[in-house]
């Protein structure tokens, strides 16, 4: 069995800027542990978390990216699909003026099979297998 997480748990867990909801999490995962449950990131939640992290809390991309490469070391967590969240992590930093989530859904549609990703967006266009519709 398993157990999904939503945003909000994981930006606490990452923040930690709420001590009792903190607490609750992490007791959570500690838990899981124990029973031996998977704790899953899903896709959407790790988009929404880039986001909060990004627009809320005012944080520069190195320290997302290391927030997030932890997670995908952690033994306390996992990711829906592991391989899609390394490749978008790869490319992430290789394309420094790209967006988190024009990565991410990329290298989904990649992982799925899709040997082109099709967008009106300029910037996006410039990542691997991402073409510009014109």
């Amino acid at each position: 069995m398993s157990i999904a997480i939503d945003t909000h748990v994981l930006v606490r867990l990452l923040v930690r800027d709420d001590e009792g909801q903190f607490a609750a999490a992490s007791r959570m995962i500690g838990k899981a542990a124990e029973a031996e449950e998977q704790v899953l990131i899903l896709p959407g939640v790790l988009l929404e978390t880039e986001w909060v992290l990004r627009s809320r809390y005012r944080l520069d991309k190195a320290s997302i990216f290391g927030a997030m490469t932890a997670l995908l070391e952690s033994s306390d967590v996992e990711f829906e699909h592991a391989p899609t969240v390394e490749e978008t992590l790869y490319v992430w930093a290789q394309h420094p003026d790209a967006d988190f989530a024009d990565c991410l859904l990329s290298a989904r549609a990649a992982q799925l099979g899709c040997n082109r990703f099709m967008t009106f967006d300029i910037r996006a266009a410039r990542l691997p297998g991402v073409e510009l519709l014109a």
